[in-house]
């Protein structure tokens, strides 16, 4: 009797330790919870609205470069007509070396714009063309309501993106 009343009260604390349950809120503008393996969709609200995107853009940027990059490791030598960005920073210097790593590690855990023209300049030799290879990755992934103009996010009316087409671009992240 002892050791049900034991099971009995450990089972009555867990129930009230464990936090309540709650939905999915709709606050968010546009919002997309995908399955990452199958990409089922499991709850959507207005998906397929074009929107800003913001420093979202960086999931992209890493993508491309992560695939274009020969190596990780390689080196490379911030030119001053790469610098310049507005917005966040991991103030890189004219001169200054680098890995490609070390860029991407800024450009995801700091934000950092100039990490983001630096990636592009590097391995594209401009943003225009890099905005052009993160563009055709998108048409890859099936992302066919958003375009990019830029590496970091910027605000632009040609940069947008939509919630359905940025859980495509996670899950691609995620494989």
């Amino acid at each position: 009797m002892r050791k049900l009343t034991g099971l009995l009260w450990a089972l009555a604390m867990a129930i009230l330790l464990i936090p309540p349950a709650y939905g999915v809120g709709d606050r968010a503008a546009g919002a997309v919870l995908m399955d990452a393996e199958s990409g089922r969709v499991l709850y959507e609200h207005d998906a397929h609205t074009p929107r800003l995107i913001a420093s979202t853009t960086k999931l992209m940027t890493a993508l491309v470069a992560a695939e274009r990059a020969e190596d990780l490791e390689q080196v490379v030598t911030v030119k001053g007509e790469w610098l310049g960005s507005e917005g966040s920073s991991i103030y890189l210097q004219a001169g200054e070396e680098i890995t490609l790593r070390g860029l991407l590690y800024g450009l995801l855990l700091q934000s950092g714009n100039d990490a983001a023209m630096v990636i592009a300049c590097h391995l594209a030799g401009s943003e225009e063309a890099f905005a052009a290879l993160m563009n055709e990755k998108a048409a890859q992934l099936g992302m066919k309501n958003s375009s990019f103009v830029n590496a970091s996010g910027l605000n632009d009316d040609n940069h947008y993106s939509t919630a359905y087409d940025m859980a495509l671009l996670a899950q691609a992240c995620l494989r």
